[in-house]
């Protein structure tokens, strides 16, 4: 099955690359471009792409606004949407990531980790880079606005509590592995990884992986170990 990817991004010269690499890659094909974003939400309403990849930084509409308008919380059918960027400490990652964005990637990033990321978000999943993204997720976790200046209101607690061994897929989400590497890392089938994430979804009212990592480092959960004695490294080298 083919992944249509909608690109937008104000240089025409990274949309050219952006498409000729992704045109490339086998089960992909770019099906639009938008200069900014709002084209890219008037345009992604109206072909209803597989995924969107936004750059951050637009004109009209930058991307987050349009990762908002797409794949907000208010909306009835979200979009997934990768969210691609010059700095890797850009401070608009970690809204782009509350916007509904399913991971991001740095405009560095290789033509392999770049159809990674447009496969794992049009799967349901998220790419989250963990020599990047996690590093960023803590950052701004860590430094989020304070109602009044007083202490960061305490995150959401799980409806039900954590299994032990979804305290480790928790750490390994929050390190930034992906499912393959979460199964081969606690030695338990890709089917069961995918349960357990989803289970821990629901308990803690996530919508996708990078909320999960995002919910972790709120809690204090990312740099601590697992209940099964799995290290947490929140800056794997």
């Amino acid at each position: 099955m083919t992944v249509r990817v909608l690109i937008a991004d104000d240089q025409e010269l990274v949309r050219t690359g952006l498409r000729m690499i992704l045109d490339a890659q086998p089960g992909i094909e770019v099906v639009g471009e938008a200069r900014d974003g709002a084209e890219a939400v008037s345009l992604a309403r109206s072909i209803r792409p597989d995924v969107c990849l936004f750059d951050i930084r637009m004109p009209v509409l930058d991307g987050i606004a349009a990762t908002l308008a797409l794949a907000g919380p208010g909306v009835v059918d979200p979009l997934p949407v990768v969210v691609i960027t010059t700095f890797d400490l850009d401070e608009y990652v970690y809204a782009a990531l509350r916007a509904g964005a399913r991971g991001f990637l740095l405009k560095n990033a290789g033509a392999a980790l770049l159809a990674q990321a447009v496969h794992a978000a049009a799967e349901g999943d998220a790419l989250i880079d963990p020599n990047v993204t996690v590093r960023l997720i803590e950052t701004f976790a860590e430094s989020r606005p304070t109602p009044h200046g007083g202490m960061p209101a305490a995150p959401a607690q799980p409806v039900e509590p954590l299994t032990p061994r979804e305290e480790d897929v928790l750490a390994a989400v929050a390190r930034g592995l992906g499912n393959p590497e979460v199964a081969s890392e606690l030695h338990i089938s890709l089917s069961t990884v995918k349960t357990h994430l989803a289970s821990l979804m629901a308990k803690i009212g996530a919508r996708n992986r990078v909320e999960v990592a995002i919910w972790a480092y709120e809690s204090g959960r990312a740099g601590a170990t697992g209940a099964s004695g799995v290290g947490i490294d929140p800056h794997p080298r």
